[in-house]
């Protein structure tokens, strides 16, 4: 999360060159767009710090080149900082006639922590907010909760992409999962997402040994549950759970990212516990941590972030010189990737 995003020379001066025509139908440019406009955000920012505007002003090309236009960027009040944007796609007259079929009519986008003098210790503080498991009462959150909702009740939800950048993607997917709660499901690419725990199977290379700590791990998260937890507290709960599993957010994960490679075990273990015969104990605990359930214990009702039903994952598994480039959003603007994706459905009871 506080890992800042580069303008690589490539792309630095209108984003991925590639997509001079839009597949809609394509994950690959999907996924390029999504990302190109969460780079116009990092930007935007950078412009504003550098006093860039007018024809100096480097963002612009980020969205125009893809056919979109800035309909508002979203200001933290604290330090003037431009932490997100709304985007409105306006396809030239001569690509109307071509399928527009899962194009978004708007984009609301999220950037990441950049470690600029005037960003940085709001962006801090909102990392740190995510590691507290309270980002909800941020007032990032609270403003791009209130947009969100705004475009949803006016153009309905088929028509919003959210998409984010590590800090940013957390704000989109705490925004998607409020919104799924209330039965709007949202189309989300959510880059580098934080998951917040300690990544032990990182350090261990024996899948053997990997597997018996996520069962150890699973069978005391959910025993935890059980005692803690009235049953009518976890019927409740796997119902909710259950309930948004139709929003599908797609996640982009890199195995050698810290911050967000956890996510590749989450969804492995459930199902690696539903291979053994072990489905409802991997269940309850991909509903519940054992950092939560200390949390509710100590009086503060917490609901962490990272525990999603449903998702499309995927990963690179392209070398990464270092923790930046593996938490780059760059890596997810190129052409030539071998990635691999999967889905992962939540199954109940």
């Amino acid at each position: 999360m506080a890992l800042m995003t580069s303008e690589r020379k490539d792309f630095s001066l209108s984003g991925p060159f590639h997509l001079t025509s839009i597949d809609w139908g394509s994950e690959n440019h999907r996924r390029s767009v999504a990302a190109s406009l969460v780079q116009g955000v990092y930007i935007l920012e950078r412009d504003r710090q550098a006093n860039r505007q007018g024809s100096h002003a480097l963002a612009p090309p980020w969205w125009e080149f893809l056919h979109f236009r800035l309909l508002r960027p979203f200001v933290d009040d604290a330090d003037c900082s431009i932490f997100g944007a709304i985007y409105e796609f306006n396809p030239p007259a001569s690509h109307r006639n071509h399928s527009l079929d899962g194009s978004p009519r708007y984009v609301i986008a999220f950037r990441g922590t950049l470690l600029k003098r005037q960003s940085c210790s709001q962006d801090l503080k909102s990392d740190l907010a995510v590691i507290r498991n309270g980002l909800d009462q941020t007032s990032r959150f609270e403003i791009a909760m209130q947009h969100v909702c705004n475009m949803v009740a006016t153009v309905g939800d088929s028509n919003v992409w959210l998409a984010g950048h590590s800090l940013g993607s957390a704000i989109a997917m705490l925004a998607g999962k409020t919104m799924a709660k209330s039965g709007v499901f949202l189309e989300s690419f959510l880059f580098n997402p934080p998951f917040i725990s300690v990544p032990i199977e990182r350090f261990i290379e024996d899948e053997r040994l990997k597997h018996s700590l996520g069962i150890a791990k699973s069978v005391i998260t959910a025993g935890l549950t059980v005692a803690m937890k009235t049953k009518h507290q976890r019927n409740t709960e796997e119902n909710q759970f259950a309930a948004l599993s139709a929003w599908v957010p797609c996640l982009f994960v890199n195995p050698r990212d810290f911050i967000c490679s956890k996510y590749i075990r989450y969804f492995e273990q459930r199902k690696y516990m539903e291979e053994i015969g072990a489905g409802g104990i991997g269940r309850l605990a991909a509903q519940n941590s054992i950092r939560g359930l200390l949390m509710d214990a100590s009086g503060k009702d917490s609901e962490p972030l990272h525990l999603i039903p449903s998702a499309s994952l995927t990963i690179n598994p392209s070398p990464s010189q270092n923790l930046k480039q593996a938490h780059g959003l760059e890596q997810w603007l190129s052409r030539d990737l071998n990635l691999q994706s999967k889905l992962y459905m939540y199954r109940e009871l």
